[in-house]
């Protein structure tokens, strides 16, 4: 514990029996002995008691950044959701609001118009996107 070697404990020793004499002397070293060993156990108690207090502060700083990072994707959420639900709002608008463009394009080719409106010049079949081959019909004799 002190660094100290074998010649320094019987230097020790020596006085200490000169000075306590030798019917006291097994008496205090019993009492130094049980003194020594509650100051070992207090200073093992003091160092687990200081453990676990730097673990209890290691938890609460990681208690800390989890508890961020929970907010921080529920802030990200709720904008994520409020983006949604204005796009939804405007899609509905502008289904109850149809434009011009929508009613032309929503207007059958089939639909008959009266020969004077422009309309009627307009109306034209389908395009397709294979070209079509017309073949002759049998039965008629080529033009």
């Amino acid at each position: 514990m002190f660094d100290m070697g074998f010649s320094e404990l019987l230097v020790i020793g020596v006085v200490a029996l000169i000075v306590i004499g030798p019917e006291r002397l097994p008496k205090v070293a019993r009492t130094a002995g049980h003194l020594l060993g509650r100051l070992q156990r207090y200073v093992g108690t003091v160092k687990s008691e200081i453990s676990r207090e730097m673990e209890l502060d290691e938890l609460k700083k990681t208690g800390q950044q989890f508890k961020q990072h929970l907010e921080q994707t529920e802030h990200t959420l709720n904008d994520e959701v409020l983006g949604a639900q204005q796009a939804a709002r405007a899609m509905v608008q502008s289904e109850s609001a149809p434009s011009p463009e929508a009613n032309i394009q929503a207007a059958s080719p089939h639909e008959t118009y009266p020969a004077e409106s422009p309309q009627a010049e307009l109306a034209l079949a389908p395009a397709t996107s294979a070209p079509t081959h017309i073949a002759p019909e049998p039965n008629k004799p080529p033009a």
